[in-house]
Formats: C-alpha cells, structure tokens, sequence
C-alpha cells in the first residue's frame, strides 16, 4: 500500500516529512446540488419532477474546465478540496441503480485534482434531505419510500421549495432552511434515523425505513468508494478523507411537545408551524399560524396567516403504484393515510392530537430525548454503519464526522468510537450577517455562548464594535473546537463549512463595485479561523457558474468566492504585473544566508505566473475569464469587483516543521506572523513552508524578519500552478517569523485602485482622529 501523504498524529496532521499540515480548503462546488441534464437550478421549474431521469455528468465542472479551476484554487493557496457530491448524483435512477457514468466522470476529476497536489475528502452533501424538499441530496425516489407525495408540498407547504415557488426572484432568502422543521424533512429524518423506533409500521422489503434508507445511502456511499479504490491511483494518494452526512438532522426525535415550538428552535421565518400544524396540514386541513421573520437579534413574530391547502394530502394516494420502483410495502403500512395516525398520534376523524409526547422518550429505555441524547444513540448509530461502509473499502481511511450543527457532540472519549483516524468536522456561520445579508461593523451577536446558556440574557451576548465584533468570531470556533476535545477527544478540527454572503445590502457590491463589507466579513471570518487554532477549514464555497442574478443558483444563496461578473484578483497590484515576463523558475534569498535574522528581499527577474512549458499555460489567475457570456442585467454587473479575494487570498503556513503555535494576517498592514516550536532544526530538505500570495507580497516588495535560520522566496509549478512559497530552515525551540508586503485601498471597483483617496482615507493613513 503506497504511503499516506497526510495522517493524523493525536490532534494535528502531518505529512510524509512529519510536518504539521495546515489545511486550507474550499468546497468544490455549490452547482454539484442540481443536475446538468436537465439543467435544473433551483430557480427553474421545468421537468422538475422527472426526477428519475437525470444525470450529474459534468459537475462539479467538465473535465476541460477542471484544469482552469484547479489551476486558480491553487494559485489563490488552497491545499484542501471538500468534493461536494449528492446521493442522488448517484442513484438517481432508483434504487440500486448506480450512475457509472457520473462515477468515471468524478475519477476523472479527481485525477485532476491529483495533478495539482491538492488533498480532497469526499462529502456526501445533502441540505433538508432531497432538491424535491427545497434542498438537495437525496434521490426523488426516497421521498416516495417516506410515503410522501412532492407534487403535493406546494398547496401543503410540506416543504417550501424554490423551483416550484410562484415567484422565484421573490423567494425568501434563508428560508430554505426552515424547510428541516416543516412535514416532509420531519417525517424523513425520523425515519432515517429512528425509523425502528417511532415508526415501526413503516415497513419496506421487507425491513424498516431506517434500515432501508440507510442501507441504500451507504452502499450508494461504499460503492463510490470502491470505484475510486478500482481507479488504482487515486487512494491515499489524493482522497484522503470521508465525511459523514452534511448536517445532519433529528427530525421529531426529542420533540417532548408537538403542539408547540419547541424553544431550542431557533430559526424560523414566513409561515412557522408547529409539528402539529404541520401533520394537520399534510392531511389537507387549514391551519392559522404564526409568521416570523428574522431581525439583528433573531426571530421574531411578525403576524398571522392561514394555511389552506384545500383537502389536498401531503400523503401519497391509496391507489399509488408502488411497482414503479419495484419496492413491496407492508400491507401494514396504509397509503392515504398518515404515518402519524397510524402509529396512535392522532385521530383524523376528529382531528384531536392523543400523543403530543410521543417522540418525547426513548422507547426502549424510557429515558427524556434532547439533542444530545439523539446524537449519542441515533446519530451514533448511523455514524458507525458510514464509517464502516467506507473502512470495509479504506480500512484506514480519515473518517471526517459532522454532528449535528451547533449541537453537543457525542460523548466518544475514552469508548470503542474515540477513533485516531477521526476529524471533528463542525460547520460555522455567522448567522447575523448570514441571515440578514448585511455586515453589521457596530453590533453582533455571540451565537454559541447563548446556545450554551453562558449569558444570563440574551443581551449580555450582544458585542458593540468590528475588534469585539471579530474577537467574537474567535472565541465562538475556539469554544466549539474545545468543545470537540472534550466530547470526542483529541483530534484535528476541521470547518468544513465557513463562508459569507456576497449579496449583502440589496446586491450593492454589485451595482458598485464596492465589496468593503465582503472584505470585512470575509476577514473576520479568517481572523478568527485563524486565532482559534483549529486545524484547517474549507470554505463554502467555489461555484464555476456563480452570477450576479441568481448566485450560486440554489436557493437564493450566493456565499461563491468567484463569479462569472467579477474579476480575479490579479497576481500582484500591479495590472500587468509580470505580464511580459516568463522564466522558469526565481527565488528571492535572505541576504546573509548565515544569519540572517532580519532581511529584505530584493528585486530580480520574475518568472511569469505563465509557465511556458507547462501544460497549462494558458490557465493563468491573470488570464482566466468567464467560460460563458453573462446574460446578468447590466444594473448588477457593470461594475466588477474582484469579490472580497484581497480577504480570501492571503498567506498561510503550508508544512510546518515541529508545531505551529500562532499565525495571523493583518489584512489592513499586510503583515503576517508565524510562531512554532520544535524539537529538531528545519533543514533545506524538511523546512517550514509558508504560502505567500503574490498580490499580498510581490516579490520585489517584501520584508522577511526571522528569529534564526535563513529562507528563500521561490515561484515555481511544481504542482501545475504557480504558487510562492516562502521556506524557511530555522533553529529549534520557539521561533518566530514576520513578513510584510504592500499595504493598499480594499474593496475598491476594478479599474479605480488607482484613484486618490479621500479625505477620510487620507485621515486613517496619517493617523490623525477625527472627533
């Protein structure tokens, strides 16, 4: 078996040289949510449910179009790609029906993604289970297994979905979301995971629903793995890692009153029903119920409104044939019929709900269900069948586990499943900015403190100013890193989902060209990725076909780093810099290479980032343009941003030797801090690598100050992509390093870098304050 390229050593990665592995990742790709035959973003309605016959083939991109992608990740420093892909990707066929098509389509990629040296784990993503709940994931036939009918989730609002709302530009933003607390994702999650014991009428082939649906997703899962086994180059040496299920949900599990919110659900917006209302209106009954919105401190209720769905059944017909995907139901299991009134919850002669506890215990022990309950026993038990569903191909695969979002972990330190090849993999947004689409530089909130009961009211968590603002953010990944020790023990933490929403203020980056309030988010968020000493993170997200009208055209979201109406950072300040310059490799050195402690780089002859004998040439982050025309209306996209990457491109340390114990970029001063401590010397051969992006650093424009040893700057293709890399062989012990590079205007509309300053500009470069 070939060597790993990257293992886990108690809670850090290392490499094959024992460096600590910093891993700076991106989710490759937002558009890997809907099909490209048809192609379906969530905002077109078109053979919407002819869910059977699609295919994913080309996505995340074509494998043309990889080399352009790959190229540009790597160039911007990202070492780490979350490849994002959907059961239904997979299976949409129907059951066992596997797409080897779309599977020798994603070894290709994945080929690719070897070519450039990237590591790459795999993601099994799914958001409110399936694109016919409002999200993605799951195939169409499962929601059919449920017994639940799509077309009826419009007049029942069984799920709130994008593609059939009336309006799709007037979808509700963030709304999608809600969707986990409506019928359709209720019902399916408690099936999925603890069908056996909430809905054991729910027979199917003769096993349960969970069982059923679990055994599909997992050999779906398994079998993925095994052809990425068959490809022969592909294991260990580029797929290093899986991942469990995207954010993972409990259904009703826990639900200790139907008829009422329960009060750890925090998000609701538009129409909020209770479980009970929605049971009520999945049977065609009419329910008034409260609407909610959301405000700078969280929901709020902001009216009334009445359901009426007309006597139409979210439930599919009696006379359903189930032949149509060759499954026997249990004669058990009635159609027409609501599962919950079959197993006693409610009488639909009268309409009276008789068991508003029902999910409230565990029914094997009796004992009161909360979150952490239902993680430690559902969740869990899900978890061992993925791991082993994928060890059974990878025996000492990188099992990267995602509880429940925000949710206490499970209780694994010390036990059989306090695995040395686990990942904590919790996600992070800042739900404020998020939810709003705004940057709020006065106020925000912390989230993870009031989740955990630390403030006594909700506006003791309340931070005033962007530094609190930002120390916030801090604190908040640091508790929930530590919180992950404590519950699972000592492993590496991995966000492998962090991001921000470029369509802020009503789109006004994009009527501007002014993306200050992305540059300032986008900041925050790696100021804090950075100061909470976590491991690694992958951001949400790349998407290829990202524009200023539909975003990453799913759901309203638009949090891509790249747009085909905005323009890539160039690879220094200057527009052409290095535009008609090509060598094949230049290195800039400390001057006294005996000692130097402090050093200034110095100018020479720079290779070009096109490297004339590479392959891919002509896929320079200074080439690269749209692959297809933008049809988005010139009053959103007439003035190109380069979309906050002045925040999202900046140094990081690569390959560490010994520890690393801090690093930070100061994104206002250009400056970037390394501390680490080791054992052993770096050498020329094993030495502490630092990526440094030529935009933030040009080469002729850099100050390097060390604690010891020396270092070198160099621009070379190694891995397909002209990346600088700064090494350095320094002393054991502590050690410390600073680079400073060109301090500049952010967020200014492409083509007016240039202009002068204004007054209050020209204030903050002086010092002065302004009372």
């Amino acid at each position: 078996m070939a060597q790993f390229r990257l293992r886990i050593d108690g809670r850090t990665f290392r490499d094959t040289r024992n460096r600590e592995v910093t891993l700076r990742g991106i989710n490759v790709a937002a558009d890997a949510k809907f099909p490209t035959s048809p192609d379906l973003p969530s905002n077109k309605s078109d053979h919407f449910y002819e869910g059977d016959d699609v295919s994913f083939l080309g996505r995340p991109f074509s494998v043309d179009e990889a080399h352009l992608h790959f190229s540009r990740l790597k160039t911007w420093g990202y070492t780490l790609i979350r490849y994002v892909f959907t059961w239904e990707a997979l299976e949409h066929a129907g059951p066992g029906k596997y797409d080897e098509a779309w599977i020798q389509h994603t070894i290709q990629v994945l080929r690719l993604a070897k070519d450039y040296g990237f590591y790459v784990f795999m993601d099994p993503h799914q958001d409110v289970w399936s694109r016919f709940t409002g999200g993605s994931g799951a195939p169409m036939w499962t929601v059919y297994a449920c017994g639940l009918n799509p077309r009826a989730f419009p007049a029942t609002e069984a799920a709130l979905v994008h593609n059939t709302y009336p309006k799709p530009a007037e979808y509700p933003k963030m709304i999608w979301a809600t969707n986990y607390t409506r019928l359709a994702c209720q019902v399916i999650f408690t099936m999925f995971f603890a069908g056996k014991d909430f809905v054991p009428k729910a027979i199917i082939d003769g096993k349960n629903i969970q069982d059923y649906l679990q055994d599909h997703f997992l050999s779906a899962c398994g079998h993925l793995a095994l052809r990425i086994q068959e490809a022969g180059d592909l294991e260990n040496d580029v797929v290093i890692g899986w991942e469990t299920m995207n954010e993972p949900n409990r259904g009703l599990v826990g639900y200790q009153d139907i008829s009422v919110i329960p009060s750890e659900q925090k998000l609701q917006k538009g129409p909020s029903p209770t479980a009970w209302q929605a049971i009520l209106l999945g049977s065609g009954r009419a329910c008034e119920m409260d609407t909610w919105d959301f405000g700078g401190l969280g929901p709020y209720r902001s009216g009334t409104t009445l359901v009426d769905p007309k006597g139409e059944m979210a439930w599919l017909p009696a006379d359903y044939d189930d032949s149509r995907y060759g499954w026997t139901r249990d004669p058990g299991w009635k159609l027409g019929k609501c599962i919950w009134a079959q197993h006693g919850i409610w009488n639909p002669s009268s309409d009276e709900l008789l068991r508003k506890d029902y999910f409230a215990r565990d029914p094997d022990s009796g004992r009161k269900i909360d979150y952490e309950y239902f993680t430690n026993k559902w969740f869990m038990s899900y978890y061992r069948r993925h791991k082993n569903a994928i060890t059974r191909v990878y025996p000492d695969a990188i099992m990267f586990c995602q509880p429940p979002v925000l949710e206490i972990p499970p209780s694994l330190k010390g036990t059989d499943d306090d695995d040395p090849n686990m990942v904590f993999s919790p996600h992070y947004y800042d739900g404020v900015t998020l939810m709003m689409k705004k940057w709020n530089r006065y106020w925000n909130v912390d989230v993870f403190g009031l989740l955990r009961g630390r403030y006594l009211s909700p506006a003791f968590a309340i931070k005033v100013g962007e530094t609190a603002i930002r120390n916030c953010f801090r604190d908040q990944l640091s508790a929930i890193q530590k919180e992950g020790l404590d519950y699972m023990g000592d492993h590496p933490c991995v966000f492998t989902e962090i991001g921000i929403p470029y369509d802020m203020d009503d789109k006004y980056a994009y009527k501007t060209g002014d993306f200050s309030s992305q540059i300032s988010a986008m900041d925050a968020n790696h100021f804090a990725l950075e100061g909470s000493g976590v491991n690694g993170y992958s951001l949400w997200v790349y998407t290829a076909e990202n524009n200023h009208e539909w975003g990453d055209l799913w759901n309203g979201e638009d949090l891509s780093i790249v747009s085909i109406d905005d323009k890539l950072l160039p690879s220094s300040p200057s527009a052409h810099y290095r535009d008609q310059k090509s060598a094949s490799s230049s290195t800039t050195s400390s001057d006294d290479r005996a000692s130097p402690a402090f050093s200034e780089s110095r100018s020479s002859s720079h290779n070009s980032l096109v490297f004339p004998r590479n392959l891919k040439q002509t896929l320079s982050t200074t080439s690269m343009s749209p692959l297809q025309p933008s049809s988005t209306p010139a009053e959103i996209s007439s003035n190109p941003g380069y979309r906050a990457a002045e925040a999202y491109v900046r140094p990081s340390p690569i390959a560490t030797v010994g520890n690393v114990v801090s690093y930070d970029f100061d994104l206002r001063n250009c400056t970037f801090t390394l501390a680490l401590e080791c054992k052993h010397a770096a050498t020329e051969e094993v030495a502490t690598e630092v990526f440094l992006p030529a935009y933030h650093f040009p080469e002729d424009d850099i100050v390097v100050e060390v604690s010891s040893g020396k270092w070198n700057i160099s621009v070379d293709d190694a891995d397909g992509s002209m990346v600088q890399v700064l090494r350095w062989q320094h002393d054991e012990g502590e050690q410390s390093l600073t680079v400073k590079g060109v301090k500049r205007r952010q967020g200014v509309a492409v083509g007016r870098e240039e202009e002068a300053p204004g007054y209050l500009q020209q204030c903050w470069q002086s010092g002065c304050v302004i009372m």
